[in-house]
This record gives structure tokens, C-alpha cells and sequence, in this order.
């Protein structure tokens, strides 16, 4: 019997891929949008409203999960977004907003059907965190530490989960064809003029970024095979270039750091 995965933000992305993929390979696939209504009756799974920044919502949506399954056999968290921007431009309101999806969202999710995995005595909790959860690239400090959050907290988890038999993965994705960095959301009126220059070169180095991204297969496999693998390792960085990335950072630093400065300089 094929298991049970619940992938939250299912309805683009990362997690419509994935959704799509293991409904087509015999999975039971419950995806999580805000506005289900939206796509009724143009996916081939189901779709259950869920605001990963609301706790009402999230209550509401545990309750009505397990009228659709008796059995959750794996939650992928995917559901988040980006802010982008210099960091002294961007307001800490905005920076919260960020963390209370990104990190609280996440975390809420996780906690809400913690209780089901126990009682099973079993589970997998797969989350989508970035290579910017490893790394610190300029023109994104709210989303790296929303991030970097989320690492820290699963990394500890897992010890925890382990007497369970609840198994806790992270993936994270370098730059990746999605609409994630389009709907990203930036501060437009607080600019400081001590970072015009600056700003234009950074913002021109993002977007190459996302111009030059990957097509999102490869995170799409590697969550499928996360799910197969019967001992997966915590952290899957995904991409081209993760592993040259990691390997500067962690060796040669002044390498990474003089290629991150590089990239910006260089922008047009």
C-alpha cells in the first residue's frame, strides 16, 4: 500500500510538482493551498485550505485532515515566500511576517500532527528550506535567517523524534525555476541612498540568479527519494553547484566570500 503525503503550499511550485508526481506513481497525495476554492476540480488530488501564519487555520485544518485519512505516513513542509532586499532598508515588520511563515509556520504545522506520528509509533517530516539556509548571500537576510531557523530547529528535532521512528529531512534547493523568487516581497519605500549603487548591483545579481536557475526536477526526485530511502541523511542540498558551494564555504572561505562580492561587482 502506497503511503500517505501531505505537502503544504501543493497549488504551485515545488509542491504542485511533487504533488502531481507522486499522485502519478499510486501515492495518496493531500495538498494544503489558502484558496483550495481556486482549483477545484483542476487537480487530480485533494486540496485542503490551510494558512500556515494562522492558528485557527491551522487547528481547522488538522481537525478536517482526518476525515480525508486515517493514516499520515509523511508531511513535506514547502509552504513559504521570500523577502528580498537590503537588510537595514527592510522594515522588521516586514522581517516577522517573514519568520511567521517561513519559521513559526512551519514549526505550528509540524507540532499540530507530531501527536498522529507518536500514536503511529512512525512518520517522515520532509521540509524545503534553500542553500541560503547554509549560506548567507547579500539582498536576502530576512528569508537566510527564516531559513537558517528552520534548520536549527529540525537538527535538534530530529534527536528528539528518533524513539518514534519519525524520520526528519531537510532539502535545500539552490535557485530553482519556481514562482517563488516573482511573488518574492520587497520594502519599496525606505530606501537609503548610501545604497543606490549597491542596491542596483545586487538586485541585478538576484535576478540573474533566478534567470539563470535550474528547472525543478532534481528537487522534485530528491524528495521522491527521500521518501523511498529507508535511512535518509538529514540535510540534501540540491543542485548543480551545492556541493562546490559547501565545500568553499566550509574550506576556503575567502574563495566563497570574494566570489559572493565578485558576483555582485560584476552585476549589470
Amino acid at each position: 500500500m502506497k503511503k500517505t503525503v501531505l505537502i503544504t503550499g501543493a497549488s504551485s511550485g515545488f509542491g504542485l510538482m511533487l504533488a502531481n508526481n507522486l499522485h502519478q506513481q499510486g501515492f495518496n497525495v493531500i495538498g494544503t493551498s489558502r484558496t483550495p476554492e481556486k482549483y477545484k476540480g483542476k487537480l487530480p488530488f485533494k486540496l485542503l485550505a490551510l494558512d500556515v501564519s494562522d492558528d485557527s487555520s491551522i487547528k481547522y485544518f488538522t481537525e478536517k485532515l482526518f476525515q480525508h485519512t486515517k493514516q499520515l505516513d509523511v508531511l513535506v513542509n514547502n509552504a513559504g515566500y521570500m523577502v528580498t532586499g537590503i537588510a537595514e532598508e527592510t522594515p522588521v515588520e516586514l522581517g516577522r511576517q517573514q519568520f511567521e511563515t517561513n519559521f513559526w509556520g512551519t514549526v505550528k504545522v509540524t507540532n499540530a500532527l507530531l501527536p498522529y506520528f507518536r500514536r503511529q509509533k512512525q512518520g517522515q517530516i520532509i521540509t524545503v528550506s534553500s542553500i541560503v539556509g547554509l549560506i548567507g548571500p547579500p539582498n536576502l537576510s530576512y528569508y537566510t535567517a527564516s531559513k537558517h531557523a528552520v534548520q536549527g530547529y529540525f537538527k535538534a528535532l530530529r534527536f528528539e523524534l528518533d524513539q518514534f521512528n519519525i524520520k526528519v529531512n531537510m532539502v535545500e534547493p539552490v535557485w530553482f525555476k519556481t514562482n517563488l523568487g516573482h511573488n518574492a516581497v520587497s520594502a519599496t519605500n525606505n530606501k537609503i541612498s548610501d545604497y543606490d549603487a549597491y542596491r542596483k548591483k545586487v538586485d541585478a545579481a538576484t535576478q540573474k540568479g533566478m534567470d539563470d536557475a535550474e528547472e525543478p526536477d532534481a528537487v522534485v526526485k530528491a524528495i521522491g527519494k527521500l521518501i523511498e530511502h529507508k535511512k535518509p541523511k538529514f540535510s540534501n542540498p540540491v543542485g548543480k553547484m551545492t556541493g562546490m558551494i559547501l565545500f568553499l564555504q566550509n574550506y576556503a572561505p575567502k574563495i566563497f566570500e570574494g566570489s559572493i562580492l565578485k558576483s555582485v561587482q560584476s552585476a549589470k
